[in-house]
């Protein structure tokens, strides 16, 4: 079973008293189900499992009164079997978004505490509009990602103690054994090309195959076209495809702003054409934006330019999936400068939004870029990534002689080790991107 870190929040979450509810959001095939079904069956004496896409007559319990005594009594009549005592028993609500009368049962269940639940949805935001009232307040909402690089190392049985090693110097600046920079650059080739999701993991786990690792990955991605064309209004389902379709090429060109004039042949290709696609995948779980600064400092969100944003994946190995075959081979052999860097910022992307609020940039009139900018231990940290051998800093060098707001500076390159220069940019290994 793959280690989540998740895992470490639903266990804390059990322990609390007068909890609120919990809700698991995340993209399909990240595996929301398979963990809250494992942490229930290995925590709980009493699981009622309700998966509201698979199972539609249970929408029946939340079709009349929503008060305690009457859903205890439905799911009582519905679970024979299935004895309800307090603090043992825990109701899972599995695609919550297919019954949005559950979304707002949920505060009576935080407020009579009787039965502990965890609802989780693959398309909430989809669905916003159907619920009646959103039980705010009773409610506590986590997003399950694709696995991060720690998540991915956990799954190639990489020990605590080596990863604290790597840990250690990263925050010393201090040299790795040759033979751990070594191993931990090739697991990160491997997580460049199989990403994080958990089907995609596991079957690079068996084999080490990356033929059989990019079929699992194809039917991932054709699944999320599937979801579109059954759930999408159908006036926006070919914008919404011609929008994901168009997300590798944005991200092949050197400026990887997007651009909506870059979707498609036609000259009124606009936001006010596409811009509802893009919420879609976001909402989806599909896809980050990541907004360009009007300053870089703190606070960052009150800086954003909300009509200046670049488009990554979620999942940096169902990026690489997406495009030819020969992006794979380059990657196998070092050449991580494809794509004009595109699937490193990829990456790079996906490992800060699972740690902070926001994934933003900074860029000025196309002469000076940062690749992103983050609130890094309450400093504005510039973070510049090099997918190739150029050692220069020109930005970085820039925005320190230009913009005092920003107090820390960091590069991530092809090198063994850790150091820092005469500027005081610091400088990491790729794989250090863990510790962003």
């Amino acid at each position: 079973m793959l280690q989540r870190k998740i895992t470490q929040k639903l266990q804390e979450w059990k322990r609390e008293e007068n909890k609120p509810c919990l809700l698991i959001k995340g993209a399909r095939q990240v595996g929301k189900t398979f963990i809250i079904d494992h942490f229930a069956k290995e925590n709980y004496k009493n699981y009622i499992y309700i998966n509201f896409e698979l199972e539609s007559n249970y929408k029946r319990i939340f079709d009349g009164n929503l008060d305690f005594k009457t859903l205890r009594m439905q799911l009582e009549v519905a679970f024979p079997d299935i004895k309800i005592e307090k603090g043992k028993t825990l109701l899972f609500l599995d695609e919550i978004q297919s019954c949005p009368n559950a979304r707002v049962a949920l505060k009576t269940f935080a407020l009579d505490g009787t039965i502990d639940v965890i609802a989780s949805g693959s398309l909430l935001g989809l669905y916003h509009n159907e619920v009646s009232s959103y039980p705010v307040g009773y409610e506590r909402a986590y997003e399950l990602l694709p696995l991060d690089f720690e998540e991915f190392l956990w799954a190639l049985s990489v020990s605590n103690d080596i990863i604290s090693t790597l840990r250690a110097s990263y925050e010393n600046k201090s040299p790795l054994p040759p033979l751990i920079s070594q191993k931990m650059q090739e697991y990160f080739q491997d997580f460049m090309l199989v990403g994080g999701m958990p089907n995609v993991v596991n079957e690079f786990l068996k084999e080490k195959s990356p033929q059989k690792v990019r079929i699992v990955q194809k039917e991932i991605l054709e699944s999320y076209k599937n979801d579109v064309i059954k759930y999408a209004p159908g006036a926006t389902k070919p914008k919404i495809l011609k929008t994901y379709e168009s997300i590798p090429a944005q991200l092949a060109k050197k400026n990887k702003k997007f651009m909506f004039s870059d979707i498609g042949s036609e000259t009124d290709a606009g936001e006010r054409k596409y811009g509802s696609a893009l919420l879609w995948l976001k909402d989806a779980g599909i896809i980050n934006f990541c907004y360009n600064l009007q300053e870089p400092a703190l606070p960052l969100a009150s800086n954003r330019l909300l009509n200046s944003y670049k488009i990554y994946m979620r999942d940096t190995g169902l990026l690489v999936a997406s495009l030819d075959k020969d992006i794979q081979k380059a990657i196998l052999t070092n050449n991580y400068e494809v794509n004009q860097g595109g699937i490193i910022e990829n990456l790079f992307a996906e490992e800060i939004y699972s740690r902070y609020e926001d994934v933003t940039f900074f860029e000025r009139r196309g002469k000076l870029e940062i690749d992103f900018v983050v609130n890094k231990d309450g400093l504005s940290t510039a973070i510049e990534v090099k997918s190739g051998n150029d050692k220069r800093s020109k930005s970085l060098q820039s925005l320190i002689d230009n913009y005092k707001t920003v107090k820390r500076y960091q590069k991530y390159e092809l090198r063994d080790n850790p150091g820092i220069d005469e500027n005081g940019i610091e400088h990491y290994p790729l794989f250090m991107v863990m510790f962003i």
